[in-house]
């Protein structure tokens, strides 16, 4: 099975209304973002086969804090009002700090795994067109 096919099929719909997406924080999104980027970024990487280490080391370099920061720049200008304002939300929604990033980073990066979860939730196509943009 593909990727695209995986993340847009339709029996992965979840069904939420504008309202309860507009009820969820930032950080609810971006939990969501986090764990679907990973897998897709996995998915992405399972071919070649490789060593486990070895396609570890590849996921862990796409999906750190700083990799993530550059890919907020690299779809900034592709972004609607409303998925920049969910990123903005992201971004500044963050309380803590990463032990491995610096704050900039780290800040960005939630912004765009709140864009990420967001997608995920209410539009897939969309979320599989804007990851389609970046270098993984």
């Amino acid at each position: 099975m593909q990727v695209v096919e995986a993340f847009s099929s339709e029996s992965l719909a979840n069904g939420y209304s504008k309202a309860q997406l507009g009820g969820l924080s930032p950080i609810s999104l971006a939990y969501i973002g986090d764990a679907v980027f990973e897998l897709y970024v996995r998915s992405r990487l399972l071919i070649p086969a490789k060593r486990i280490r070895d396609y570890h080391q590849q996921v862990v370099a796409q999906v750190k804090a700083e990799q993530q920061s550059e890919y907020v720049d690299v779809l900034m200008p592709h972004l609607s009002a409303a998925e920049a304002d969910v990123l903005r939300r992201g971004r500044n929604a963050t309380t803590g700090r990463s032990r491995r990033a610096e704050a900039k980073h780290y800040q960005k990066a939630t912004g765009f795994e709140a864009l990420i979860g967001f997608l995920y939730l209410s539009d897939r196509s969309r979320m599989l067109s804007l990851l389609a943009l970046l270098s993984i």
